[in-house]
């Protein structure tokens, strides 16, 4: 398996769209943080923007954050989640690096 798999997930939902997105979300995370080698998977709603979401996601390697992507849920889900944001997923989507000081 690979290393620590770190990202960042940002979407908007569409115009009229916001507490649609933000109650699919709320069901859709739990699932999600239950998935083999999810470490962390926390959403958020950026403060004072209601329908701007942010998803910091840790997952043990690569390989597990594909599985996750690949679960038979997501068949159902993605469609769904597309229907109520602006973009695409893919466009939102950021890996980190993490480092640390030597000392």
């Amino acid at each position: 398996m690979g290393s620590l798999t770190v990202l960042l997930w940002e979407a908007s939902a569409k115009p009229g769209r916001e507490a649609d997105m933000k109650a699919f979300m709320s069901k859709a995370v739990t699932a999600s943080r239950h998935d083999e080698g999810c470490i962390d998977y926390e959403a958020h709603e950026v403060a004072g923007q209601p329908g701007k979401f942010v998803i910091y996601e840790r997952w043990v390697s690569r390989e597990a954050l594909e599985a996750h992507l690949h679960a038979p849920r997501m068949a159902e889900l993605v469609p769904q989640l597309l229907e109520m944001m602006d973009g695409t997923i893919e466009a939102g989507i950021r890996f980190l690096e993490p480092f640390r000081p030597a000392n």
